[in-house]
């Protein structure tokens, strides 16, 4: 099932990316790791293979179009075949749209890093994933573009562009090899949501727990991923949409 796939992951020095790594590579895959911080990046590549994995890393900052180009180049010289990509890389802001009027570059830098990023990442190695015959595109999103939630206008409005064009993407894709998983994490206790201190109190998921999910995508290969509180939520969403929105404003995240 894994021994033979080739995985790239962003955002892999840390959180989820990191642990997602780990947990690939222990199951056999070959994992291709990319992301901004070199020192921490080749931690994680030396304790792959202190456990025996295979791992390659890659470092470039991915709200730079010319950086993205230049990694997928060089990805694509050493790796012919790509089986997974997982755009786990992200930025979250908190900060209602008030205190945002002379922070315009808020939804910049998350529709950078959330949105452009991956989109350039897919459009790089498609040829890469279609070889492989069994492509799959993993993104990590989040329950915010299936629910109200104030306070977080920049990133859930680049998640939300991602799901969209991911579903599009799904449709156009199928019969040809490739699949596409949009996994919609709760709260995970990471150094990015741990920026927040209101969260670090909330009940959440681990960094190991989240990538589980990562790692249940690529065996299954579903649609979507979510909790049950999500699905049930976002289905009480579509149909009674104002009663979620007063209740959402009573949750211990809302601004």
């Amino acid at each position: 099932m894994f021994a033979h796939k080739t995985i790239v992951i962003t955002g892999a020095s840390s959180g989820i990316g990191k642990a997602a790594a780990i947990q690939l590579a222990k199951k056999g895959a070959t994992v291709i790791l990319i992301a901004r911080r070199e020192a921490l990046l080749k931690e994680v590549v030396d304790d792959i293979k202190a456990l025996g994995g295979t791992a390659h890393w890659y470092v470039g900052d991915l709200s730079k179009v010319e950086e993205i180009d230049k990694l997928t180049d060089k990805i694509l010289s050493e790796h012919l075949v790509i089986d997974v990509l997982v755009n786990n890389a992200g930025r979250s802001i908190r900060r209602p749209m008030e205190d945002s009027l002379e922070r315009y570059h808020d939804f910049q830098r998350c529709m950078d890093i959330n949105y452009f990023a991956p989109v350039r990442l897919i459009r790089n190695l498609l040829p890469a994933l279609l070889q492989s015959k069994d492509g799959h595109i993993i993104n990590s999103t989040t329950w915010g573009t299936l629910l109200p939630a104030a306070g977080f206008g920049p990133y859930n409005a680049s998640k939300v562009a991602l799901d969209t064009m991911a579903n599009t993407l799904r449709m156009e894709m199928e019969g040809q090899g490739i699949s596409v998983t949009q996994i919609h994490f709760p709260l995970v206790h990471t150094a990015m949501s741990g920026a927040t201190k209101s969260f670090r109190k909330l009940p959440g998921m681990t960094p190991n727990q989240a990538a589980g999910w990562i790692t249940k995508a690529v065996k299954k290969k579903p649609r979507a991923i979510m909790d049950t509180k999500t699905r049930i939520a976002s289905g009480l969403y579509f149909c009674f949409p104002s009663v979620v929105e007063k209740a959402s404003r009573l949750l211990p995240f809302s601004i």
